[in-house]
């Protein structure tokens, strides 16, 4: 194939023939910067010969001559960057580097082990009139929708941050009620742009409005306009503390050593601490506690480790009458949670993914009637439930529901119907569970359940052959580790249901699927996803 002739298939045959090279040298430099351009030219139709001149160059240099390509690696690297910012605006750059398809089914087929990281960056010299338009988008919001996005500036660069910590942070803390709407607006004036392929839930600040804040400065105003105070500014003044505090040095210590007035507290968010200690009676005097983000939160990987010195400050959290967010995410060295934890009745988000080491919770859940969102996913060493979870009528998220052995899973699935508000289920089968034949068909009642995950811990010839009966409005469903080799007969494209717009299906033993016969059937499916199937044979 000509590279000139055929420039939509250019830089996808040239990642072909990277691969052949890898062996011989390592261009991962050159390979991440193709990445980033790899859907550029179906949507230019002019200005793509400068382009098109380094990419035949590069063709021939993995034809004839790799040594030659090693040696000028860098100088074509800008060469191509150099080229790109001349055939688009940044903006459709960033869209082209993040974007998925967004009609039809979209089969992504991923390597065994990390995806490539794509990171959206500012261009060498920005150009004026794009730093225009963003400056002008930031001086039409209004004062609420401005203190939210100066609030975003506090993170660091690039930071890859969660919409609904962000949009609860925002609610709970700076009391702007159109969380939803105000994140929508960010969204639609680029102030703000997606993470990767993560449209709903992860996103970025644009590059370009850090660029404006850090040369002008007129973007954040004076320090009242701050949401919260950085530890590491804390310990070294004398005045008192404002509403939130932020946790920025790898070691914090929460203690009276810093004259804190702990009755000013409002929030506490962990940005980037490893090490929390406690001190005595810390947590007690912090009564009007109404976040308290100790897990991972930026840092979302799991190569982010967290630990506290002691379990004991949870045992002070009693007297938090106002916590309406805890989160304990990702935090190591908590085996057990204390019954005043679920003695907290305000609350409404309690976080506990993959604290690896979490085993045991109190026994009922009941009283916690205000909770919304319940996170115990990731939480491998618990094999039982709470009792009471089919009596929190408010709860819209459930994830990390065990089903174990029948001594073990005192609330089922049919329990759960009863939770009208419910959108968002996981479910993970642990070992030795029991399930009875008509267990997963009481989920066609689940009346409002939008997001469905299905975890299998066990294989097993009978967990094949469960039948499963979709809830009427789901839109994304994600099988995990699923033990058949062929697609279940309540999955098959004649089966599925209208309003199914996303499949994932991460691990397990698939060996064959029917992926053109989603294409036909009258379905609203948009995306298969496909990940870590390393038995699965496709065209």
């Amino acid at each position: 194939m000509s590279i000139r002739t055929n420039p939509m298939k250019a830089v996808p045959t040239l990642l072909k023939r990277l691969v052949t090279t890898d062996k011989e040298a390592n261009l991962k430099v050159l390979k991440n910067e193709l990445i980033k351009i790899k859907n550029l030219f179906s949507m230019v139709k002019k200005n793509e010969q400068e382009l098109l001149d380094t990419l035949t160059m590069v063709d021939g240099y993995l034809r004839n001559n790799i040594p030659k390509l090693i040696e000028e690696e860098e100088d074509i690297c800008e060469k191509i960057r150099e080229s790109t910012k001349k055939l688009l605006p940044l903006d459709q750059i960033l869209r082209a580097n993040n974007a998925p398809e967004s009609r039809g089914i979209t089969v992504q087929e991923l390597k065994l082990g990390e995806r490539e990281e794509v990171n959206i960056s500012l261009p060498l010299t920005p150009q004026p009139e794009e730093l225009g338009v963003i400056e002008e988008n930031c001086q039409s919001l209004d004062d609420p929708e401005k203190k939210c996005l100066l609030s975003l500036l506090h993170f660091p660069e690039n930071s890859v941050m969660r919409k609904r910590n962000i949009i609860l942070w925002w609610v709970e803390v700076m009391k702007t009620e159109k969380g939803e709407f105000v994140f929508g607006k960010l969204m639609d004036l680029k102030l703000i742009v997606p993470h990767k392929y993560d449209f709903v839930n992860k996103f970025k600040i644009n590059p370009l409005v850090h660029h404006i804040h850090k040369s002008s400065g007129s973007l954040l105003g004076n320090d009242e306009e701050k949401p919260f105070e950085m530890y590491s500014q804390r310990v070294t003044s004398s005045h008192s503390p404002r509403g939130c505090l932020a946790l920025d040095k790898q070691k914090v210590e929460l203690s009276d050593e810093f004259g804190f007035k702990w009755n000013l507290l409002t929030g506490i968010f962990n940005f980037g601490s490893s090490y929390l200690n406690f001190g005595p009676q810390s947590m007690a005097k912090m009564k009007n506690l109404k976040v308290l983000q100790l897990g991972r939160w930026l840092h979302a990987s799991p190569k982010h480790h967290i630990e506290v010195n002691s379990e004991e400050f949870l045992k002070e959290l009693r007297d938090q009458k106002d916590l309406a967010y805890l989160s304990l995410r990702g935090i190591s060295r908590i085996s057990e949670l204390p019954d005043c934890i679920f003695q907290l009745q305000i609350l409404e988000t309690l976080d506990l993914k993959a604290c690896h080491n979490l085993e045991t919770l109190p026994v009922d859940i009941a009283s916690m009637r205000n909770l919304k969102h319940l996170n115990l996913s990731q939480c491998y060493l618990l094999d039982r439930m709470p009792n009471g979870i089919e009596k929190l009528s408010k709860l819209e998220v459930l994830k990390g529901f065990v089903i174990g052995s029948p001594d073990k899973t005192p609330c089922k699935i049919s329990d759960l119907v009863h939770l009208s508000k419910l959108k968002q289920l996981s479910i993970r089968i642990g070992s030795g569970a029991m399930i009875q034949d008509i267990e997963f068909e009481k989920l066609r009642e689940f009346s409002e359940l939008e997001k469905l995950k299905i975890s299998w811990g066990v294989f097993g010839t009978r967990f094949c052959k469960m039948e499963v009966s979709l809830p009427p409005k789901l839109k994304r469903l994600h099988l995990e580790g699923f033990p058949g080799q062929d697609m279940p007969e309540w999955l098959k494209p004649d089966k599925i249901i209208t309003s199914l717009r996303e499949l994932y299906i991460t691990g397990g033993k698939l060996q064959s699927m029917d992926i053109q016969g989603y294409a036909h059937v009258s379905c609203s499916l948009q995306i298969i996803r496909l990940k870590y199937l390393e038995h699965l044979n496709i065209n």
